[in-house]
């Protein structure tokens, strides 16, 4: 059974699901002042977890991050995200057959990796229209 999340962990989720695009620890924190967060450690404490249950992902480029989209993505061994330069939004993918291209190259290269995240950056949909 999965323990419950903390106080922190839920708020710090509920910031996230709530907000349009990545936040950092720091908006994270800024968000959560009112209600009882004031430290940068409390925000990084709860991250922490939050992505070891695969509820949270970083988005290494932005430094930032973002609410799963697909509870079950944590089963993929290749997680992808495509980020939009103008509006900011992410959108969370898995797909097969690049996770078997990628699989492939290390298997030829004995390349053991430890994780695996795409990101693809551009302009969404809605933006690219505009």
């Amino acid at each position: 059974m999965t323990p419950a999340l903390t106080k922190n962990q839920e708020l710090v989720l509920g910031a996230l699901a709530d907000a349009k695009s990545p936040l950092s620890a720091y908006s994270i924190l800024d968000c959560l002042r009112d209600d009882g967060l004031r430290a940068p450690l409390q925000i990084y404490r709860a991250l922490e977890k939050l992505m070891e249950r695969g509820l949270v992902h970083r988005i290494e480029s932005l430094n930032s991050f973002v609410a799963c989209a697909h509870p079950d993505c944590h089963n993929a061994t290749l997680i992808a995200f495509a980020i939009c330069d103008a509006c900011g939004s992410v959108s969370e993918f898995s797909n097969e057959d690049l996770q078997t291209h990628l699989g492939a190259w290390c298997t030829k290269n004995k390349f053991q990796p430890t994780a695996t995240t795409l990101e693809i950056r551009g302009k969404c949909a809605a933006c690219k229209t505009n």
